[in-house]
């Protein structure tokens, strides 16, 4: 199930998992998964897109070693906050792969995601050969951690 309210997503998840971040590139996946307290997010694997089967199918093979209870998708607004051609690309991975799987799936706005990725693998004095192989995955982590904070705060504050 597409759920369009963190809130809805948060309880929908059971106790005890980890869920995962996405950031979805033309070229590659970059993937993320939290610890199981949901507290940490943990960059893990890239996804070399080949077509829909195929990569959804590696995906979910990762999913399901790592006992993830949810999926939350990078939404690449504009920097105005509307909603551009990537974000129609997003929308339908999403409706596509919802066919394949029974675990809740959400958006996040991942504005500026790359940017901070980018920056932290270059203060880290990171070669340009291993930035390319690993920028998706930070990405993913840094969706995944905005959303981790988000949960965070609202299970302090009850939403």
């Amino acid at each position: 199930m597409i759920l369009t309210e963190i809130s809805e997503f948060l309880a929908a998840l059971p106790p005890g998992r980890a869920i995962c971040g996405l950031d979805l590139g033309d070229k590659t996946i970059g993937i993320a998964v939290s610890d199981l307290r949901r507290s940490v997010a943990t960059p893990i694997h890239t996804v070399r897109r080949v077509k829909f089967t195929t990569d959804a199918a590696e995906l979910l093979a990762v999913l399901t070693e790592r006992n993830v209870a949810g999926i939350i998708l990078g939404l690449p607004l504009n920097m105005d906050g509307s909603p551009g051609p990537r974000v129609q690309s997003t929308q339908a991975f999403a409706r596509n792969l919802v066919k394949l799987t029974d675990l809740p799936i959400t958006f996040w706005d991942e504005r500026l995601s790359t940017v901070a990725a980018e920056r932290a693998l270059l203060e880290g004095d990171t070669s340009r050969k291993r930035r390319r192989e690993v920028i998706d995955q930070i990405a993913a982590s840094y969706i995944l951690q905005g959303v981790l904070d988000r949960l965070g705060y609202m299970s302090k504050t009850n939403g």
